[in-house]
C-alpha cells in the first residue's frame, strides 16, 4: 500500500516528537542520579554553649637553680712483696700503704666563680729489717674567687694552705734508726694570699698571674726552731758542730714566723686524655721580691688510669726547688694500684 505525502509527513513528525520526549526523560533521570542525598544542606538551631572557666591549682614545686658543683674522690693503695729465707735471686720483703682524699667544689653565677679544693695524701713504706718511713704526706687547700672580665681573662684573689700530717726524719746510713727530726705538722706550714689576673681558655687549663702575693711561713714545733752555733753545740754535744746559725725553711734564727712579698705564677691542668686516662698537674713559681732571681718551684703531676669502676693505677711525681730548704732539686715518684671511690660516679 502506498502512503500519501501527507501521511508520510505526519508519521515522521510523530516519530521525531517521540524521540524528543524520550531524550528529555533520559536527561531528567540522569540529573536525579547526579544529585547526592548528603549534598543537601540542613539548617539546624545553634544554641549558645554554657562554658564556665576553671581555675586549676598549680602545686608549688619550690624549684631553685643550683649554682654549685661538687666532686669527691677517696681511696687506698696497697703494695706488698714477700721473699722467704731461701730466695736466692735477691730482693727485700716490703709493704706500703697509702691513703688519699680529694674534694673540689665550684660555684658559678653570672661572672662570679668560686672554687675550693683540698688534696690530702699520706702513705708509709716498710722494708724488712728497717723502720717504717713516709713515702707521701701532704695537706693542700686552695680557695679562689674570680670575676670574669672577658671570655678568657678574670680578676682573681686566692688563699692557699700547705702543710703535712706527720713528722719527717732523716735516717742513719743503715736505715735502721732515726738520725734527726727535719719536719712535722705545721712545721713548716705555708699560707699564701694572692691577687692578680687569671687566664682560662677552657675548663681543663688555667694560669694565674699573682702580681700581689704574700706568703707566711710558720714553724709551730719548738724542736725545729733555728739555733745559733753556740746553742746547737750546747743542745747536741754528740753531733758535728754547725758553722752558721740555722735558718730552717728560711725563717730567721729563733723565730717561728716569716712573711714574704712576691710574684706568683700558678698553672693548673686537669684533662681527660681518653675515657680512662686523666692527667692532673699543678706548677707553682714563687719569686720573693727580696731574692727575685732565685724563685722557688714546685711541680705536682698525677696520671691515673681507670682499670675498672673502682680500681685505678696512679703515677705520682713531685719536683721541688726551694733554696730556703735545700739548694738542690728534690724529686719524688710513686706508682700504685688501689681502690678509688669517686662521687659523682
Amino acid at each position: 500500500m502506498k502512503l500519501t505525502p501527507l501521511r508520510n509527513s505526519f508519521f515522521v513528525g510523530l516519530t521525531a516528537f517521540g524521540c524528543s520526549i524520550s531524550s528529555l526523560c533520559a536527561q531528567e533521570n540522569l540529573r536525579e542520579l547526579r544529585i547526592k542525598p548528603d549534598s543537601i544542606i540542613h539548617i539546624t538551631d545553634q544554641r549558645k554553649l554554657n562554658i564556665k572557666p576553671i581555675v586549676a591549682d598549680i602545686p608549688d614545686l619550690a624549684l631553685e637553680v643550683d649554682y654549685w658543683k661538687h666532686w669527691t674522690k677517696f681511696g687506698i693503695n696497697l703494695n706488698q712483696s714477700e721473699f722467704n729465707d731461701y730466695w736466692n735471686a735477691g730482693g727485700v720483703s716490703s709493704i706500703s700503704i697509702g691513703l688519699l682524699a680529694n674534694h673540689k667544689s665550684d660555684f658559678t653565677k653570672d661572672n662570679f666563680n668560686f672554687v675550693t679544693e683540698f688534696d690530702l695524701r699520706y702513705g708509709k713504706l716498710r722494708n724488712k729489717g728497717q723502720i717504717a718511713k713516709k713515702n707521701q704526706d701532704r695537706i693542700f687547700w686552695d680557695n679562689k674567687l674570680s670575676y670574669k672580665l672577658s671570655k678568657d681573662w678574670s680578676l682573681f684573689t686566692s688563699i692557699t694552705f700547705e702543710s703535712q700530717f706527720d713528722a719527717g726524719y732523716s735516717y742513719t746510713s743503715d736505715n735502721k734508726s732515726v738520725d734527726k727530726l727535719i719536719s712535722s705538722f705545721m712545721a713548716p706550714a705555708y699560707i699564701t694570699e694572692s691577687f692578680g689576673l687569671e687566664y682560662k681558655p677552657d675548663k681543663s687549663f688555667s694560669l694565674r698571674f699573682g702580681t700581689g702575693t704574700a706568703r707566711q711561713t710558720i714553724i709551730l714545733d719548738k724542736r725545729l726552731v733555728g739555733l745559733t752555733v753556740a746553742e746547737y753545740a750546747l743542745k747536741y754535744p754528740d753531733r758535728a758542730p754547725i758553722s752558721v746559725d740555722q735558718k730552717p725553711f728560711g725563717v730567721d734564727t729563733g723565730k717561728k714566723f716569716k712573711n714574704d712579698l712576691a710574684f706568683q705564677l700558678t698553672a693548673n691542668l686537669d684533662k681527660n686524655i681518653t675515657s680512662t686516662i686523666n692527667v692532673k698537674s699543678r706548677y707553682n713559681l714563687f719569686a720573693n721580691f727580696r731574692k727575685f732571681g732565685d724563685p722557688s718551684h714546685r711541680l705536682d703531676l698525677t696520671v691515673s688510669a681507670k682499670v675498672s669502676r673502682l680500681v685505678n693505677v696512679t703515677l705520682n711525681g713531685v719536683m721541688i726547688y726551694d733554696s730556703d730548704v735545700i739548694s738542690k732539686v728534690q724529686l719524688s715518684e710513686s706508682l700504685a694500684m688501689g681502690l678509688v671511690f669517686s662521687l659523682p660516679k
